[in-house]
């Protein structure tokens, strides 16, 4: 079971993104992308950063970790 979880599929859709594209954008490969979309992969804190930035959401919006 996952730590957290991941609305990044979401955000990255609403942007009319592929995960190759995404992935681009942010310096990393396109699996790192599937990864995160399945909550499979914990994001540096730069990572979410990037990622926020690309799809103009809050951070707090696509990673949600419990309390």
């Amino acid at each position: 079971m996952p730590d957290f979880e991941c609305r990044l599929k979401k955000y990255r859709q609403l942007k009319e993104l592929t995960q190759e594209e995404l992935a681009a954008q942010v310096g990393v490969r396109r699996e790192t992308i599937m990864r995160l979309e399945k909550a499979q992969y914990n994001p540096s804190l730069k990572l979410a950063i990037d990622i926020s930035r690309a799809v103009d959401t809050p951070i707090e919006e696509i990673f949600i970790f419990p309390h």
